[in-house]
């Protein structure tokens, strides 16, 4: 059977978890179609999704609609959790795209698009509540066209827009739908290789040159809309192309065309249950014991209760138990296939991200970094050992939250994307741990980069370096963290020179001012060690033999005395925003954004509107959406996206470190020392 992995994706509120109970009724899964406001849809299962009415955590449910096996992911629609949407696009064989008629593209929207361009993800677009008040249709396909994509085509025409009883059809074959899709062939070829954008003329150019075919039969009309369909629905397979789609997802009409769209334009997957095992973990929860439970979709192979198989980075776990997703729920197997997602458990430290067997190819993934922290204190100080461990538990279903611990200050950090968070988060913690929490004020987490080049070295058995380990480094600027040997690979164990490695990845967590070190190239420019010796009466004699401690206590040391003679500078994150406004607002909105150091361009005044662009300090974005409906009348609009990190203007912030402080020789030395006596 064909398979499916299909994504439903939208701003909050545009009704995705709506269409998604549609679906289930159509595929005959569920009988009576649930509700987000009572919160009884079959996706939202955490309460705190069911008393806010969003969707937080990605949902899997699986049916069969005309013979396609439909894996159907629900994913949250608040920019709070685009790095759980991000996670899932690498599964998906195609998306759909929800808008609503009435409010149209929205901030998320854009991001989301975005998203599924840069990894070419097929995508049909459905614009739904065609039956409230205000949708609109020509309108928002322009819309669509101007701020998602020029190649979007109404396939879908609409009667009684606005009304309870709105209704969609098929639109007829037309010279305005024909127009249409030539339009979008063209528009979809642009930016592509030459023989493909040829391909693509030539057939725009057969209906140019004789648009009006004469055949007593009429074959060549039937014939050539089939080519023109038939080119639209490669572009669509090839993420160039977007067909749109119209209805409501509570009234039921236009579902019927949506599901005969995702046959007709989405490519689905066929991979091979004979061929080797390879697939990827995309989400991590608890079971009831606490054992970790792993959501997996498999490209290729299959894999069977009691198998061990690879997991991650070399290590290896023993299947107990699989349940895979079938008929709107999941069911206990003792085996899945390639095209399924299943739950598998007993992997033991499995981890969001792991492989499961050969690493599959995925598209490019690229998440967000998360722009603000905030420290969770217990309200009650003995729950402090349990918050750490509950916060751990979070922290591997959501590899982002980039949990820190400051163990001389006794504070845990975790990352956020947004204030709405927080509430997940403390919730979480109260429902499932027990634990009450406090957060402090969100900060912004700044990056560092290297300005120039440094280098340092510090040789075995030469003060001051205390370790049996020779290690010089040398720093530059450079894409990513890059580590190279300048020294050859024979020189030492190749156990050594992983430990240097690593601990390089380590140590450059925490940069100068205690931020993360991105962008540099580290080079070892010096090995030195002394092998394995004996003492007279035979025995391994660890003061004269050097092992890989040594290399992971002395290469902090050595990086960060490279460090501090390159030179870093503070960036901190910058966000585009976009803001639409009644113009007759513009002078107050200006002088808000200029007290936030916000950089506005030239605004785009459209009658009685106007649209303003720019960037703007991430910290500063919450505080301009707070502001923005007090100065516009509630009709401001506010969009914003992480652009880029810039050097910070004025004071230079800095963060508490939680390593050892290599930059102080002593106090990282006694701290060594404590580790290893416990003292």
């Amino acid at each position: 059977m064909r398979t499916l992995n299909l994504g439903i994706l939208a701003h909050v509120d545009a009704g995705k978890t709506s269409l998604t109970e549609r679906l289930l009724q159509a595929a005959g899964v569920i009988d009576e179609v649930g509700s987000v406001d009572a919160g009884s849809t079959r996706t939202d299962s955490l309460d705190l999704e069911r008393r806010r009415g969003i969707t937080i955590k990605s949902a899997v449910v699986s049916f069969t609609l005309g013979g396609t096996g439909v894996n159907l992911i629900d994913t949250p629609g608040h920019p709070d959790f685009i790095a759980e949407v991000e996670r899932v696009l690498n599964l998906l064989d195609g998306a759909v795209l929800v808008v609503s008629a009435v409010e149209g593209v929205q901030a998320q929207t854009r991001v989301l698009y975005r998203a599924l361009r840069r990894l070419g993800v097929p995508t049909v677009v459905f614009v739904n509540k065609i039956d409230r008040a205000g949708a609109r249709t020509d309108d928002l396909v322009r819309d669509l066209r101007a701020k998602l994509d020029p190649a979007m085509v109404a396939v879908d025409a609409v009667d009684g827009l606005g009304t309870a009883t709105a209704d969609s059809e098929p639109r007829e074959r037309d010279a305005a739908y024909t127009e249409d899709l030539l339009e979008a062939l063209l528009d979809s070829a642009a930016d592509t290789a030459p023989t493909e954008a040829g391909r693509v003329d030539d057939l725009v150019d057969a209906y140019l040159d004789d648009p009006a075919p004469t055949d007593h039969s009429g074959m060549s009309h039937v014939a050539r809309d089939a080519a023109l369909d038939a080119a639209f629905a490669e572009r669509v397979a090839l993420a160039r192309a977007h067909p749109v789609h119209f209805g409501s997802a509570i009234t039921g009409t236009g579902i019927d065309g949506l599901v005969a769209g995702l046959g007709r334009y989405l490519p689905g997957s066929e991979g091979d249950p004979a061929g080797p095992l390879s697939g990827t973990v995309f989400k991590v929860e608890r079971g009831p014991a606490g054992e970790r439970i792993a959501y997996a979709r498999l490209f290729s192979g299959a894999v069977a209760v009691r198998d061990r198989v690879p997991v991650g980075d070399g290590r290896e776990g023993k299947v107990t138990g699989i349940s895979v997703f079938e008929d709107g729920d999941d069911h206990a197997r003792s085996r899945a296939e390639a095209g399924q997602i299943a739950k598998l458990r007993g992997l033991g430290e499995v981890r969001i991200g792991d492989a499961i067997g050969r690493p599959p190819k995925l598209r490019t993934e690229h998440f967000l970094r998360p722009a603000l922290e905030t420290v969770v204190a217990p309200v009650r100080e003995r729950d402090r050992p349990a918050l750490h461990t509950a916060l751990t538990h979070l922290a591997e279903q959501d590899p982002l939250i980039g949990l820190r611990h400051d163990e001389s200050r006794r504070e845990l950090s975790v990352s956020l994307y947004g204030e709405v968070q927080k509430e997940v988060i403390g919730s979480t913690l109260a429902e499932e741990h027990g634990l009450e929490v406090d957060f402090r004020t969100s900060t912004v987490i700044c990056v560092e980069r290297v300005t120039g080049s440094g280098e340092a070295v510090e040789v075995i058995a030469k003060a001051p370096n205390p370790f049996l380990a020779t290690v010089g480094l040398r720093i530059e600027p450079g894409p990513g963290i890059d580590f190279r040997l300048g020294v050859e690979l024979g020189s030492m164990p190749f156990a050594f020179f992983k430990a240097v490695e690593e601990t390089v990845h380590d140590t450059l967590r925490e940069g100068l001012h205690g931020w993360q070190v991105e962008g540099a190239t580290v080079t070892m420019t010096r090995s030195g060690y002394w092998a394995r010796q004996s003492s007279a009466h035979g025995g391994f004699d660890k003061s004269m033999s050097s092992t890989a401690g040594d290399f992971r206590s002395l290469v902090p040391l050595v990086l960060m005395d490279a460090l501090r003679r390159a030179g870093t500078v503070v960036c901190e994150p910058l966000h585009r925003f976009r803001i639409e406004l009644p113009a007759a607002d513009l002078g107050g909105v200006l002088a808000a954004l200029a007290k936030l150091r916000a950089v506005p361009e030239p605004p785009e005044i459209r009658g009685s509107r106007c649209a303003l662009e720019g960037t703007i300090p991430a910290g500063a974005v919450h505080g301009l959406g707070q502001r923005l409906p007090g100065l516009t009348s509630g009709e401001g609009v506010l969009e914003s996206v992480f652009e880029r990190h810039e050097p910070v203007t004025g004071p230079v912030p800095s963060r508490p470190r939680t390593d050892a402080n290599p930059l102080d020789r002593e106090a990282y030395l006694l701290a060594l020392t404590r580790r290893v006596t416990g003292g």
